[in-house]
């Protein structure tokens, strides 16, 4: 993974305080537009929103290459969904970034 930039940077520590958490359930109508896309959990997520938001195609092609950004499939939302999945999210439109929100654990 590179190294992020100052911009990138300043960019994430903004995103960070757009992110929210919410039940998969209220994202559904999202993932039927095919807009919803999950997060590796190795990845911070503000940071990922940030490359997207500064089109960093060279390090979002090398995210979803080695399949740590891919949009969310009918399996996986069959399982969030049967789970009653809380998601971290944040919008850097058209798309919506999901990452699964682990018991207890805030984002930073």
């Amino acid at each position: 993974m590179s190294t992020f930039d100052q911009p990138t940077d300043a960019l994430a520590q903004q995103l960070n305080l757009e992110t929210a958490q919410m039940p998969w359930q209220e994202l559904l109508r999202f993932f039927a537009n095919g807009t919803v896309i999950v997060v590796h959990d190795s990845l911070d997520l503000p940071k990922v929103a940030a490359c997207i938001a500064q089109d960093d195609v060279s390090q979002v092609s090398e995210w979803m290459q080695a399949q740590q950004l891919v949009k969310v499939n009918d399996a996986q939302a069959s399982v969030w969904l049967e789970q009653d999945m809380l998601m971290w999210t944040v919008v850097v439109k058209p798309w919506i970034l999901v990452q699964p929100a682990r018991p207890g654990t805030p984002l930073h």
